[in-house]
């Protein structure tokens, strides 16, 4: 089998959730993501999805050992992602549920970026480009 397209030459973050299915369900409502696989094991637990924000997929699955969650743990990961409008998903993230850590700010480095907690203990970098300073 081919490595998929969207996985090739890529780092694919793998994130752990207490209720992957509220994950997924926040995730599309707050960044505008879509389901793209999901794998359930036993009693509707997740075992392995992959979920896609504009462009970017990342994989995601009910918390097992020997993975933990950042809420438990704390993180030394974000997760960044590039958008279209990224006034628009902060506003709605955070109506969403996400807590706004970063409001949009123009960077010198010629992206207009963001950054939240999503409910279950992640951060996510949300970007658009721009001309740099």
């Amino acid at each position: 089998m081919e490595i998929p397209e969207h996985h090739k030459q890529a780092v694919i973050p793998h994130i752990m959730v207490d209720g992957a299915a509220e994950a997924i369900e926040f995730y599309a409502q707050a960044f505008g993501a879509v389901e793209l696989f999901r794998l359930e094991g036993e009693a509707g637990r997740i075992v392995h999805a992959e979920v896609g924000i504009h462009g970017s997929t990342f994989m995601l699955g009910d918390v097992d050992a020997p993975f933990s969650t950042p809420d438990r743990v704390g993180t030394s990961v974000a997760l960044h992602v590039y958008v279209p409008d990224v006034d628009g998903l902060t506003v709605a993230a955070a109506a969403g549920g996400a807590e706004l850590l970063t409001a949009p700010t123009d960077m010198p480095y010629g992206a207009r970026q963001s950054m939240l907690r999503d409910p279950f203990g992640h951060l996510w970098i949300f970007l658009t480009p721009i001309a740099a300073a």
